[in-house]
């Protein structure tokens, strides 16, 4: 599998000196196109801190972050804007939805930034909204919708502009069984058609259903397995054995 992500050495260093806060602490890793990847930590681990990393929302003290083969750590601000507006659709917890907005504007409204057109915006938050089986529900607003209804208006507003990486940051951490479910199929769907999802939870269970678990603690990788989602990918068992 072709590589898309690098990290090297990477450290992010809170107050730097006697009282120091090492958030990551020397972390290395890589990650393949189309690969499904759980990073699993509890509260303070530095999972967050490493999800912020993946998604340029913020960059190292030390270390390097090769996207593609291009070094996210040396990229300026508007530099990261671009590269998170291109290549990866946030799943956030919260939702982060517009309250005053209907689920087909909460879509839209990244698009707008991106400079699509108002017709092509509609047509692509449409077909990402029908994706996620809210074909009915384009026009209720966030507080008209259950919590799993939510948060499939958010994955449609990160798949809508089609970026090949995925990054859901507890998704299923405020839903129920059933819409935990739903949510996780829905991920499910998206690896299956090509995109890189990389999933951050403190949940096991939820962990166990990527291709490959990464284990994180005190800011530093503490070891990986197989998924069990890797169980029905021969290809993939086979690739892993020799990384």
């Amino acid at each position: 599998m072709k590589s898309l992500i690098q990290i090297q050495e990477m450290y992010k260093i809170y107050n730097p000196g006697e009282d120091e806060v090492r958030a990551l602490d020397g972390v290395s890793l890589e990650i393949s196109q189309g690969e499904f990847v759980a990073i699993i930590g509890h509260s303070g681990s530095g999972k967050s801190t490493l999800m912020n990393m993946l998604g340029c929302l913020d960059t190292p003290t030390t270390g390097r972050y090769y996207l593609n083969g291009k070094d996210i750590s040396q990229m300026t601000d508007n530099e990261l804007s671009d590269i998170r507006n291109r290549e990866i659709g946030f799943i956030f917890q919260g939702f982060n939805l517009i309250a005053n907005l209907d689920a087909l504007g909460n879509v839209e409204l990244p698009l707008i930034y991106r400079g699509i057109s108002k017709r092509e915006r509609r047509q692509v938050s449409r077909e990402a909204l029908e994706m996620v089986g809210l074909k009915k529900r384009m026009k209720h607003k966030p507080a008209e919708m259950s919590g799993g209804q939510q948060q499939r208006v958010a994955v449609a507003r990160a798949i809508a502009a089609k970026p090949p990486i995925i990054l859901a940051d507890e998704p299923t951490g405020n839903l129920d069984s059933h819409s935990t479910a739903e949510i996780l199929n829905i991920l499910k769907k998206l690896h299956e058609a090509g995109k890189t999802v990389i999933m951050i939870t403190h949940d096991s269970d939820i962990a166990e259903q990527a291709e490959r678990i990464i284990r994180i603690k005190d800011g530093r990788i503490e070891g990986e397995h197989i998924g069990r989602r890797a169980d029905s990918n021969e290809e993939y068992r086979e690739d892993m054995q020799h990384v």
